[in-house]
């Protein structure tokens, strides 16, 4: 079993990201009917970003089985998968900031964040996108003969896409060394879920109709959810084929990192906060007489993350020549 105290440290680092994430894309936001008070700062974070704030322990538990050879897509709210498999913050917050010296010089944002060398194919802006997209990547591996393995984390919005369906059917076809995990935070941005969506276990269910092995799992308890992922993966490892997890969380954060989420009742939120989990997690490791170590772990992180804004904001702006840099034509010269 992975060590509590390091998947504390995943939960905590991720935490820290997005709430510093969250403050910076504050001032001078417009929608979602909140406007800018008198004397907010301008934000460094131009426009809303998607936070998993809440949902720390899926990333946490199941990134912690996985190597850098092993392969991983996420989707618009990707900030703790990347983190947890291995990228920089300070070019993560770069990016977010816009600026030259983040993943992707700036240019592409919260929701386009990848580092092929930690694995990270990308955070996806598209619904669903990222599971046949992960799929290809678990077929290449194959194909390869190649000792990998790929992971697609989706929310549960996504099961009632198409592409769900065709990702488990090839994967299952083919039997592909893929690991599908429905982060299920009973939202999908800002309607709820259950009633959309046929059937019950419905990610687990349709998944075993396909004869696909699935785990439901507490995705707030970050214990449950490191075993069942080290289980469903050394059978991946083992050439068994695909598996899928679906872990039940919540989202304490509205759609986006502006959005108050009055749709919700506040009733819902409050009793969520009492099951988060990095909560549950420091208990735990408080019970153990780690309460200490728990500490200067998130002071640590904690320092981490502010000094990623610290390098952030003193990052330069990419040059304006850059702008028709990494960028496909149609071969018939820039754009206009």
């Amino acid at each position: 079993m992975t060590d509590l105290l390091s998947l504390y440290r995943t939960m905590v680092r991720i935490r820290a990201f997005e709430d510093a994430a969250e403050r910076a894309s504050q001032g001078g936001v417009q929608i979602w009917g909140q406007s800018a008070a008198a004397d907010a700062e301008p934000a460094l974070v131009k426009g809303p970003l998607h936070l998993s704030t809440g949902q720390e322990a899926v990333p946490a538990g199941v990134c912690a089985h996985l190597h850098a050879r092993d392969l991983l897509t996420s989707t618009h709210r990707g900030h703790g998968h990347t983190l947890a498999k291995g990228a920089d913050s300070t070019r993560m917050m770069c990016e977010l900031f816009g600026r030259a010296t983040g993943y992707n010089k700036g240019k592409g944002g919260s929701m386009h964040i990848a580092d092929f060398s930690v694995g990270m194919l990308g955070a996806n802006g598209v619904v669903t996108a990222g599971l046949p997209i992960a799929v290809g990547a678990a077929h290449a591996l194959k194909l390869r003969g190649e000792a990998a393995i790929a992971v697609s984390f989706f929310g549960d919005g996504a099961i009632n896409r198409g592409p769900f369906l065709e990702a488990l059917n090839w994967a299952q076809v083919y039997q592909l060394p893929v690991l599908f995990v429905c982060e299920d935070n009973q939202i999908s941005a800002t309607t709820r879920s259950g009633p959309m969506t046929a059937g019950t276990r419905a990610a687990s269910a349709r998944a075993e109709s396909m004869a696909i092995a699935a785990t439901q799992v507490d995705g707030n308890d970050v214990l449950a959810v490191s075993e069942a992922a080290a289980q469903l993966i050394a059978g991946i490892r083992a050439g068994s084929g695909p598996r899928l997890l679906h872990a039940i969380t919540y989202r304490h954060k509205g759609h986006v990192s502006v959005d108050p989420a009055h749709y919700r009742d506040p009733a819902e939120v409050a009793a969520a906060l009492l099951t988060d989990p990095i909560t549950r997690a420091r208990e735990m490791l408080q019970a153990k007489g780690q309460g200490e170590a728990a500490a200067q772990v998130l002071a640590q992180a904690q320092a981490e993350i502010a000094a990623a804004v610290a390098a952030a904001k003193a990052a330069p702006h990419p040059p304006a020549h850059e702008a028709y840099e990494d960028i496909a034509t149609t071969g018939q010269g820039v754009w206009a």
